[in-house]
């Protein structure tokens, strides 16, 4: 299985992002959007609210959309 790992802030998502995603969901089996936590800055929206907004533009079977803390190597090892 051939997996990615889309990672972002996404506060908020754009059009950029979906394209990016999108693009990925049809060369790969399964796509995680990892929605990220930076304590250093300040968002716009909140990390409940972003994952529910990408989930909500973002309707493919094969994205799962997931939120991480740390370092992406650290959750992409998990």
């Amino acid at each position: 299985m051939k997996i990615a790992v889309c990672p972002g802030s996404f506060d908020p998502i754009t059009n950029g992002h979906i394209d990016i995603i999108t693009r990925a969901a049809k060369i790969f089996d399964k796509v995680i959007v990892a929605v990220s936590v930076n304590s250093s800055k300040v968002p716009l929206f909140s990390i409940e609210e972003r994952i529910e907004i990408v989930k909500k533009v973002v309707k493919l079977e094969n994205v799962e959309v997931t939120t991480f803390t740390g370092l992406l190597a650290d959750f992409a090892k998990e």
